[in-house]
């Protein structure tokens, strides 16, 4: 970070009121709740100490800065996709796909607003930009991470499998990353993830 940037940041904070602290406090605090919630597909599995909902967030944003960086997309852009993509589940809580309904869209959509809330009104405008694009999954970015997020849960689904985790059969998590994944490039990282694990 630049002396400059650095500086212009500081005088941010410092003009900050302590309301507008602990708000970013609670927000950060919430942000820290995904550090608690398994992700209900391994556990549904019988994986003995599931990774979390933030396990898998903080892998899917190595796996989009990587690609972001290789394939000339913006990385922050995906860095940020991969941070926001399932923080609403400090709220609602981590939803398999089959349990996703229009309800639970709303349902998402209200904890995104709340737990962003808490950010002063252009950060909180610039996050729900990031999260409402990759919801649309309409851009290269947010195509990018949805494939990326997926490409990681076939990587925790492998390494599991090598641990000899899981009653039943993990190979359904890596099915569905297969079928998520469908840029080429994309799919040779994941079919050598899958041969290497």
């Amino acid at each position: 970070m630049s002396l400059q940037l650095r500086k212009e940041s500081e005088t941010l904070l410092e003009m900050m009121t302590d309301s507008s602290l602990q708000n970013i406090n609670r927000f950060i605090g919430i942000t820290g709740i995904l550090k608690q919630i398994p992700r209900t597909g391994w556990v549904e599995v019988g994986v003995h100490q599931a990774e979390s909902v933030a396990d898998h967030s903080f892998r899917t944003a190595f796996l989009c800065m990587v690609y972001a960086d290789i394939e000339a997309l913006d990385p922050l852009k995906l860095l940020r996709m991969a941070l926001i993509h399932d923080l609403p589940e400090a709220v609602i809580g981590d939803l398999m796909p089959s349990q996703k309904t229009a309800h639970t869209k709303e349902e998402e959509k209200k904890a995104i607003d709340k737990i962003l809330g808490h950010l002063p009104k252009t950060l909180m405008e610039s996050y729900l930009e990031v999260w409402n694009e990759y919801e649309e999954g309409k851009t290269r970015e947010a195509k990018a991470v949805r494939q990326l997020e997926k490409i990681e849960m076939a990587l925790q689904a492998k390494e599991y499998e090598n641990c000899g985790s899981g009653k039943k059969s993990l190979e359904r998590f890596i099915k569905s990353a297969k079928e998520s994944t469908v840029w080429p490039e994309l799919k040779r990282l994941l079919s050598c993830i899958l041969e290497e694990n």
